[in-house]
C-alpha cells in the first residue's frame, strides 16, 4: 500500500496563475461538476476527513486549491463547475481560471475527472475530455456515488461510458468509486502511482 497519498497537506488557494506554487515537479488535477463528489473523493483517497472542504452548497470551490504530497508531487482541486447558483460573471471568471491553468501549467501531468454515476458525461465533462484529448494529457474518470446504484446498474453505466469514449484518439481509463463505502480506493491509488512514477518524455528536438 502506498501511503504517500495519506501525507497530503493543503498548501494554498490561488485566485490566479501568478499565485500558484512553483511550476515544477508533477501535478494531478481533479475536475468535475460542483455536486459530483470531488471533495469527498479527495478526502477518501488521502484517508483524511477534511483535507478538501465539503460544503452542503455546491460550487464553493472557487479557487485552485493545491495539496502537496512531497516536494515534487501535488494534487490540485479545480473549481467545481455548472451547478453553483452564482452570477454569470463569477462563472466566467472560474472558467477563465481553469482554462488558463489547464493550458499554461507545465507541471500538470493528468486529470482525474469526477462524475456522479447517475449523471455521467455532462456537457462540462465532454469539454474536459475533449481538452485532454487535444492536449494529450492522461485522463482517468471516477464514477462516484456508485453506492447509490446496485452493482449491476453501476457496472452497466461503467460499460456504457466506456463504449461512449471508445473512439477517442487517446485511451481513457475509468472506474467505479464510492467515498461512503470506500470502494475503488486501491484502484485510483494504482493509477496515481503509475502517473507519478511515469518517466518524463524526452523533449522533441
Amino acid at each position: 500500500m502506498n501511503t504517500l497519498y495519506y501525507q497530503a497537506k493543503f498548501v494554498l488557494s490561488a485566485p490566479d496563475l501568478k499565485s500558484t506554487p512553483l511550476d515544477t515537479g508533477r501535478e494531478v488535477a481533479f475536475a468535475g461538476r460542483s455536486n459530483a463528489g470531488k471533495s469527498s473523493a479527495l478526502n477518501t483517497l488521502t484517508n483524511q476527513k477534511s483535507l478538501a472542504r465539503i460544503s452542503k452548497t455546491p460550487g464553493r470551490t472557487q479557487l485552485l486549491n493545491f495539496f502537496t504530497l512531497n516536494e515534487e508531487q501535488r494534487f490540485v482541486d479545480l473549481p467545481g463547475y455548472g451547478y453553483a447558483k452564482v452570477p454569470v460573471a463569477v462563472k466566467k471568471k472560474w472558467q477563465l481560471l481553469m482554462e488558463t491553468y489547464l493550458s499554461e501549467r507545465q507541471s500538470l501531468y493528468g486529470i482525474i475527472l469526477v462524475m456522479d454515476i447517475r449523471h455521467p458525461l455532462t456537457e462540462f465533462d465532454m469539454q474536459m475530455i475533449e481538452w485532454c484529448t487535444y492536449s494529450k494529457k492522461p485522463l482517468h474518470i471516477l464514477l462516484t456515488k456508485a453506492d447509490k446504484l446496485n452493482y449491476g446498474a453501476a457496472k452497466n453505466t461503467l460499460l456504457a461510458v466506456q463504449r461512449e469514449l471508445a473512439e477517442l484518439e487517446m485511451p481513457v481509463t475509468l472506474q467505479l468509486f464510492s467515498a461512503l463505502k470506500k470502494m475503488g480506493v486501491d484502484e485510483i491509488h494504482q493509477r496515481l502511482d503509475e502517473w507519478f512514477q511515469e518517466p518524463e518524455a524526452p523533449e522533441e528536438t
